[in-house]
């Protein structure tokens, strides 16, 4: 009885010294794909050749030229999915701390290497990779529910958006005056929740058509959004009330593409955004920024002026459904969601706030590198 075997995963090793390569192969060979490099240079070649490839890099820290800690931060940047591990034989205190802190390595092993330490970190990264490599499909499946879900409620929808504008033409010649203003309020709260999911719905459809109707899953798919183009498009479509479109600046310090998941991206926008305007409610003179920085690395900044979340929340946030807004009907989870899209591709959320001083939501991207060269080889 035959059985389907589960294709190996692929192990890239980097060391300038030839018989470390032999013996982490010997080490490796017969549970992974082992390919190896002498150098950080060698190793990006083997990675743009076939980005999808390998699973896991583990390099050296010590080499000539560009050390393991300036190719793990490279690696972290072009390509997210891949797991990182470093080795050493020196006790570079400082260095592996800062590489460490920086989240650019899974596993530090110290040379010389133990077979049975190594087997044992190499079987935990590959279980990582294939836990990223899950969540990864699921956010795509996701996200592609979502653009259909778009196309399907878009219709009834606007239906319930004209009925509502209607409505709220029609009671001043009809009901009395406190009548009147009851039944244009709730029209007009009907009225602005459908263009809001209206607004929402546009924006992934508007992503979809950008993208030509795929979901990239590697850094190095043709197809861009940028994300000036997903805050632009955003602004367009949203529904806003009264004056908040005024309250909304937008700093662009270079640009960047959004090229995994632009769908989810355009709905964490509208989230925070959604957020941020809530807050400002109570504010005098409301303020909201969008700041999009292309370098050092990729990032979009929304910074409001409101009264700041509170402490209890703020630790909580992004890890529990906790909300400042139940009475509204929050839930708490919309912060959750949001983190975990951004971490599903290699990026984050960070919040920083303090009480009267308002919030900034930052959303962090992978850096990714043109590879039009490949194209013209």
């Amino acid at each position: 009885m035959s059985e389907v075997k589960q294709a190996r995963l692929a192990v890239l090793y980097v060391d300038d010294e030839e018989m470390a390569r032999k013996y982490f192969a010997r080490a490796a060979g017969g549970d992974y794909e082992v390919l190896v490099a002498d150098g950080a240079d060698e190793a990006l070649a083997v990675l743009r050749a076939d980005p999808a490839r390998v699973a896991v890099l583990v390099t050296d820290f010590r080499m000539p030229g560009r050390d393991g800690g300036q190719l793990l931060r490279q690696v972290a940047q072009e390509y997210p999915q891949i797991v990182r591990i470093l080795v050493t034989a020196y006790a570079d205190k400082d260095v592996l701390l800062e590489t460490v802190n920086s989240g650019e390595v899974f596993r530090i092993l110290e040379k010389p290497l133990s077979v049975a330490d190594l087997r044992e970190v190499l079987a935990r990264a590959a279980e990582r990779h294939r836990e990223r490599t899950l969540r990864q499909h699921r956010l795509m499946a996701i996200d592609e529910t979502l653009a259909f879900l778009a196309h399907e409620l878009n219709t009834p929808l606007a239906a319930i958006a004209n009925f509502a504008h209607g409505i709220r033409g029609r009671v001043a010649g009809e009901y009395s005056a406190g009548r009147q203003a009851e039944i244009g309020q709730a029209a007009s709260a009907m009225y602005d929740n459908a263009q809001y999911c209206l607004a929402v719905l546009s924006s992934f459809l508007q992503s979809v058509r950008n993208s030509a109707g795929s979901m990239p899953a590697r850094s190095d798919a043709g197809t861009e959004v940028s994300a000036g183009t997903l805050v632009t498009s955003l602004l367009d479509s949203y529904p806003f009330a009264g004056d908040q479109r005024s309250w909304v600046q937008v700093e662009m310090h270079g640009d960047f593409p959004v090229q995994t998941l632009p769908n989810c991206v355009a709905l964490v926008l509208s989230s925070v955004m959604s957020n941020a305007l809530r807050a400002l409610r109570s504010v005098g003179t409301p303020a909201l920024r969008f700041v999009v920085v292309a370098q050092p690395r990729p990032e979009i900044r929304i910074c409001d002026n409101g009264p700041g979340i509170p402490p209890e929340v703020m630790e909580r946030l992004l890890v529990d459904p906790v909300t400042t807004h139940a009475s509204a009907g929050g839930s708490g989870l919309g912060m959750i969601f949001c983190n975990r899209v951004m971490q599903s591709f290699g990026g984050g959320i960070r919040i920083e706030s303090a009480s009267g001083a308002g919030t900034t939501v930052t959303l962090d991207f992978p850096s990714f590198k043109s590879r039009k060269h490949r194209s013209d080889r």
